[in-house]
């Protein structure tokens, strides 16, 4: 079946765009978010393309859901149940019933540091462009002093963050 108009990967809307197409409430938690990009990205292209199949049945509403969720992401559901239960199967995805809180520590901790990351880079290109040359403005040194005291914390909470993670996965390991 051919999409109506070309896809645009990451263009804005493009996700409550796609859970309103299917009737769907645009809730979506940090966690779910980092587990389904983590476990349903994109996978290099091999030289020999995958041949067996496996037939699934899904009720009308799994089938929606399923094909919702892979426009959502930009990915063929094929792709996107494939993943699933290859990343099952090697441990990094459990079910919902086998999921646990420390799952979900990690998951939102992992969010929380790519939001805090992007945050520095942001902050970097303003000292960038303030150190560039060319006369500077009354505020600019201020302003670079603060830009600093954003980087340091920035490096501080990434630090803490990934303490925090490999804490949460080794007690989980345990």
């Amino acid at each position: 079946m051919a999409e109506a108009g070309p896809r645009r990967e990451g263009a804005p809307g493009q996700e409550a765009a796609a859970a309103a197409d299917a009737g769907l409430p645009v809730v979506v938690r940090a966690a779910d978010e980092a587990a389904l990009y983590r476990v349903a990205r994109r996978r290099a292209r091999k030289k020999v393309q995958r041949t067996e199949r496996v037939d699934v049945r899904y009720s009308v509403s799994e089938k929606q859901a399923i094909l919702a969720e892979a426009r959502r992401l930009n990915l063929a559901a094929a792709h996107l149940v494939g993943a699933l239960v290859v990343a099952h199967l090697n441990g990094d995805l459990v079910l919902p019933g086998q999921r646990t809180s420390h799952d979900d520590l990690i998951d939102e901790l992992a969010a929380l540091r790519t939001e805090i990351a992007r945050i520095g880079t942001n902050v970097n290109q303003v000292a960038r462009k303030l150190n560039s040359g060319g006369h500077p403005h009354p505020g600019d040194t201020a302003l670079l002093a603060e830009a600093g005291r954003v980087l340091v914390l920035a490096r501080d909470a990434v630090t803490s963050i990934d303490v925090t993670s490999d804490n949460a996965a080794t007690s989980k390991a345990a």
